[in-house]
Order: C-alpha cells, then structure tokens, then sequence
C-alpha cells in the first residue's frame, strides 16, 4: 500500500513552502521517520521525516518548487507498486509580504531532481514565464533588481524557479547591480540611505556566488544599520560566583539530563534586567515605545557555512535557571540539525550573541530589528583586579573575568538608561546564586 507524503503544516500562517532538496531519490529505501525531504519556509529550513518505511516511488514536487500545506510532495510504498496518476499541483497564489524582521535561516537549493519514472529528459525552457513563483524566488529578483522576463524558467509550465535564478546570477553578463531592500519595520519611517553600487574587482580572481542565507544576513544587517542609530556601551564582570554555582549544581543538572552552561545564566541576569527596566524590553513605534509583556530572549547560533540562526525561548520571566538550560540544550541541538519550527525563531524582544566562543573579548553586535537592544558576551579570562573589602582596604586579586557588550537603538534607549540595565546584568552575575 503507498503512502503520500503530505506537506506538513510548519507553523501559524505558514500556508506554503519551498522544496529545497530531497535527501533521498527514487528508488531509495527509507526508514520510518528519517529525514527525507528539506522544506523551507519564511523563516527556517527544517528536515522532513518519512511517515513510514519503505522505498521512494514518486517525487511530485521537485527541488527548487513550491508545495501547498495538505499537498503532496511524493510516495512511499513498495518497489513494483502501481502508482495513482501524479497530480497535478495547484498553481501557488501570488501575494505581496513583507520581509520578517528576524534574522532567517535559509540555504541554496540544490539542483532540481527530475522524477525518471515520470519523464526522460528535462523540460524545455521557457523563453518567458507566465506562472507564479515562490515567495523565496520573489525575494531573490528583489535583492538583485532582476526582471523575470529575463530568465528561462525550468519549471512546470515555464515557471522559474531559484535554481533558475541562481544559474542566471551565475553568468557574469547577465548580473545586474543588486538594491538594497530593507525588511518592514513596524511603524517605523523607511530609512532614506541607499547601498551604492558593488564595483566589480579589477584584480583577477574568482567568483564565489552568495548562497540565500549570506545574502539574507547582508540584507538584514544593513536594514538594522540604516535604521536604527547604534550605540556600544561596554562593562566587565566577575564571574566567580557563577563558577562556584555551576559547579556545585552541575552534576545534579546532569542527572536530570540539563547541560548546565554559561549562556544559561547570562539569559537569567538579562532576563531579571529586563523585569527591572521594562524600557529595554521594547520596539520603537512612531507613536510611542511599545512596551513588551514577556520577555522572549533570542539566542544567536553559529551553523558554520550554513549561517546564522536565532531560536526564541519564550516567557523566560517564568523560567527557572534549570528550565532557561534546559530550553538552551534542546534550541541549540534543534538548530544545528534544521528541526527547528518556524514558530520558534520569531517574537523575540531581546538577543544575546555569545561571540567570546571564538576568543573574543569585545564586540559590536547589530541589533536584531525590531528590538531595541542586544547584548554580547566575550571569553571569559583570568585577570587581576583591584578588590576593595568593607574596610576600604585594596588588593589585588585574580578574578574570572567577562566583557559585557551592549548595543542600543539611542532612538529609544538613552546613555543612561543602557547603563542602568547594563549594571542590572553585571550585579546579577556578581551575586550569590544559591
């Protein structure tokens, strides 16, 4: 008996989303809930299981198109199995969105698998495309001021697909400049600088094209710059007690399963600045500072070439230091794998940016929009410091040391103010933690 693989919904409002790659071809033998099938939308690429074991008999959407949540995207069964007719997949409708204001993870589609059960030879293209695109192909002809009349489409019916676009961009004389498209922020006025053209390097060398994830940092990180004016406030703190802290309380995390580290607690002393300073756990609006009720701290992961993405642990206000490790450990592992959701990287009101991971004491984080602020956390070091006792006696005195970067929206956040939280943090991770 076949089975179909049906386009999983992936989060609220997510009503389509793009094949990027198919992990197995046809043919293929699969186990039950192995991961089959790259999907991405808006927000995240996350791996797709199997619903069942069995052989891959049929792909009905390949690599580079769009698939509506309930259609489906292939068939499992048992080799030699007849299969029902492919169906016919209904055109995507075409609606304008504006860009999230997250930070997005996305990577390059592979190329597209044709089905050889289904056809021998690849389509013709299309001299022009009529068809409607994926949000993900809209998005590219935007940041690189492409016409699409311009490109063949490969796909069903012309349409022209990311791996068209790409293949396009590949050829040096049809690349035109690309424009810098801010993403929406709410209520906010559209920042006025424009990104001057790249010049072409006269210096012989090679082309290295930019994969989506490369290209959506860039755009993300300029609009944070053009939007908001960024300010760097820097303080140190002793991290002896929480040294102390993780090291009585480590063990006893383990038996529970909770990697107790040090991220956790930085999320613990934002989280309680944050309750202290309201202020700092906010957005910009024209008509005013909108105050958030909870306090949902995103947490920056590296993926190596694969960038950057930015997991939410939401409501940490309610969240015991164990409960902020726990959630770490599990966003952290998803993150690494692509089995995050694309509900768990949006709404968050903070960032924290562990840049001290690679030795780096001080850094200049940019600001996730829409948030007002992001804090960054350099290697901890041994360094002597000057101790002054109760009596107003000095020593000197070795000490674990922490560089505690904030950068600021000054348009909502003044000096003073940024101090005032930051102290809030450094106090909090001077404390006794017991």
């Amino acid at each position: 008996m076949t089975t179909k693989i049906i386009a999983p919904l992936l989060g609220e409002g997510v009503e389509e989303m793009t094949i990027i790659t198919w992990l197995k071809q046809v043919g293929d033998t699969v186990e039950e809930m192995e991961s089959i099938v790259e999907l991405e939308t808006d927000k995240v690429v996350t791996e797709f299981p199997a619903p069942i074991a069995g052989t891959l008999l049929r792909i009905d959407v390949p690599a580079g198109e769009i698939v509506k949540v309930g259609e489906s995207m292939g068939v499992i069964g048992e080799p030699g199995e007849s299969l029902d007719a492919k169906p016919e997949a209904e055109p995507a409708k075409v609606e304008t969105v504006a860009a999230p204001a997250e930070v997005k993870e996305t990577k390059a589609a592979e190329a597209p698998i044709q089905d050889t059960t289904q056809q021998e030879k690849a389509p013709e293209p299309s001299p022009v495309s009529d068809a409607p695109v994926s949000p993900l192909v809209r998005k590219l002809l935007a940041e690189h001021n492409l016409n699409i009349q311009d490109i063949p489409g490969t796909g069903k019916g012309g349409k022209v697909t990311k791996a068209d676009v790409e293949a396009y961009l590949a050829k040096p004389q049809a690349k035109k400049e690309p424009q810098a498209v801010p993403a929406a922020m709410p209520a906010s006025p559209t920042p006025a600088t424009a990104t001057p053209p790249a010049q072409k390097p006269s210096a012989a060398g090679k082309l290295i094209p930019h994969s989506s994830v490369r290209k959506s940092i860039a755009n993300h990180m300029v609009m944070s710059k053009q939007t908001s004016p960024h300010v760097l406030t820097v303080m140190e703190a002793d991290m002896s007690k929480v040294l102390a802290h993780r090291k009585r309380n480590k063990a006893i995390m383990e038996q529970a399963g909770v990697n107790l580290t040090l991220t956790a607690y930085f999320v613990k002393a934002i989280t309680e600045a944050l309750k202290r300073h309201p202020n700092i756990n906010a957005t910009w609006t024209d008509e005013g500072i909108w105050q958030f009720n909870d306090i949902n701290i995103g947490m920056a992961v590296a993926r190596g070439d694969d960038g950057l993405i930015v997991p939410v642990i939401p409501q940490t206000q309610n969240l015991s230091l164990q409960g902020i490790a726990q959630a770490i450990n599990d966003l952290s592992a998803r993150a690494r794998t692509k089995q995050l959701k694309p509900d768990e990287v949006r709404d968050a009101t903070f960032t924290i940016t562990n840049h001290g991971t690679g030795g780096s004491l001080f850094a200049y984080p940019v600001i996730n929009q829409p948030q007002l602020g992001i804090l960054g956390t350099g290697t901890m070091q041994k360094r002597a410091i000057v101790i002054t006792d109760e009596q107003g006696n000095d020593s000197i005195a070795i000490r674990p040391m922490v560089y505690l970067s904030f950068v600021f929206d000054h348009r909502g956040i003044d000096g003073e103010a940024a101090d005032n939280f930051l102290m809030s943090v450094k106090k909090m991770l001077e404390a006794d933690w017991d």
